[in-house]
């Protein structure tokens, strides 16, 4: 196939998190399917041993590249609290230790919080693409507020104790449609879309 005829209906997203599959897929929405890497069928852990999330995405989709040799992109988010020097950052997933569990992330993360009155944060998120053996980087910010208490049974990880600006309501009150508003994810995914749109339409 030539380049100028090569279209995109697929890509294969190099992670073991079913819930960020979904939000992935939700914010793309029909412009490509998402596959997922149980759906392709590899079960392999994928090491995040760096400092920033730059590192950590593009280790997972070289990792991933690498052992397939397919297009593919990965993402690495992590929620950065003013107050705390921009922890949990890097170390979301795991702020409380092993084995991870959000409930025990939550829980200390709102320890080391108290009652301090700054409770600025954010979500960042970045979006590694490996598309025709180049690497290119996608990010996406929500600023927003640490809560007091958890709010909300839906979405996952921090989202109960997350208020984006501009709502009144934490990410886990949120029906997913609602949450996409706001989502650090869906911005890094449009940019993500909109790169590839343009390669496409290039070629």
């Amino acid at each position: 196939m030539q380049e100028s005829e090569k279209k995109i209906s697929s890509l294969l997203f190099a992670t073991n998190n079913a819930h960020k599959v979904t939000e992935i897929q939700s914010a793309i929405g029909n412009q490509l399917q998402v596959i997922s890497l149980a759906e392709a069928g590899i079960d392999i852990e994928i090491p995040e041993p760096h400092d920033t999330l730059e590192q950590n995405s593009l280790e997972k989709a070289r990792t991933i590249h690498h052992l397939t040799g397919l297009d593919c992109f990965s993402e690495d988010t992590g929620l950065e609290v003013d107050a705390l020097d921009g922890e949990p950052g890097v170390r979301s997933a795991r702020y409380a230790g092993e084995p991870a569990s959000a409930q025990k992330n939550m829980s200390k993360l709102l320890q080391e919080l108290g009652r301090n009155t700054n409770r600025t944060a954010r979500f960042r998120t970045v979006i590694s693409l490996i598309w025709a053996n180049e690497e290119f980087l996608f990010d996406g910010v929500c600023e927003g507020i640490i809560l007091e208490a958890p709010q909300g049974r839906e979405g996952f990880g921090y989202d109960p104790v997350f208020q984006p600006l501009g709502s009144e309501l934490a990410f886990a009150e949120m029906s997913l449609a609602e949450k996409n508003k706001y989502s650090h994810r869906r911005k890094a995914a449009d940019k993500l879309i909109l790169f590839l749109q343009q390669r496409l339409s290039q070629a």
